[in-house]
């Protein structure tokens, strides 16, 4: 338990709650924590949730399965972040994409109903949850925007240039590795894995950018061709 609050203590989630708080907040909501394999289903398409979860170990994907075989990876979910919030709050949609562990990994569930209803004192430490939640479905709504630029990029080295170039907003440096290796990539930006990978090697000829496996260096002056 003491690990978990303190995991939970550096969360957006938890920010200004101080341990003894979350503790008897956990108690008070019901929690539960489970532990995945990589592979493992979390949540699977059409299912209606009704916990709110935060993944405390590990790294998740919220993916989704065509027809005929086809993935796209629709977002990826590292240590101290929630997710399914907008479903389990609103407890009318069913899920409609499937959350997968990564790797080895480890969720803590809360009963929803339990968050929305409040305490009957008001107290502080759960006025701030709510605030803090509502920020992070703000955060979550914003990489779903985000995600929404990637798709609508019309050839592979546009998708490629403005998912990278978020990468170098976000991390602030030209070199950074990714969470997605070459497959979970393509499936991410919704393209042919070898498609992407020729143009990797493209980009890299014209000295755009340095890349190992999923690490990247962005090199600065230099002009794709058209």
């Amino acid at each position: 338990m003491v690990d978990y609050v303190q995991i939970l203590n550096k969360t957006k989630l938890f920010a200004g709650i101080n341990l003894t708080d979350i503790e008897n907040m956990l108690n008070c909501f019901r929690f539960k924590v489970k532990s995945y394999r990589k592979g493992d289903y979390i949540y699977q398409a059409g299912e209606q949730i009704k916990s709110l979860a935060v993944l405390c170990e590990g790294s998740l994907f919220m993916q989704k399965d065509g027809y005929w075989g086809n993935r796209i990876i629709i977002n990826h979910i590292t240590a101290g972040e929630v997710f399914g919030g907008a479903y389990a709050l609103s407890q009318s949609e069913p899920l409609p994409y499937d959350v997968v562990a990564g790797e080895s990994s480890a969720v803590l569930f809360f009963d929803a109903a339990r968050i929305l209803t409040g305490c009957p004192e008001g107290c502080a430490c759960h006025t701030a949850l709510i605030r803090n939640l509502v920020c992070s479905l703000s955060q979550r709504n914003g990489l779903l925007m985000q995600k929404i630029d990637f798709m609508s990029q019309r050839t592979i080295r546009d998708k490629l240039t403005t998912y990278l170039t978020a990468q170098y907003s976000r991390t602030g440096s030209e070199e950074f590795t990714i969470p997605l290796n070459r497959q979970q990539l393509a499936d991410y930006l919704s393209v042919d894995r070898s498609a992407l990978s020729n143009e990797l090697s493209k980009m890299r000829d014209e000295g755009m950018l340095e890349f190992s496996r999923n690490h990247f260096v962005l090199l600065r002056n230099q002009h794709s061709s058209s």
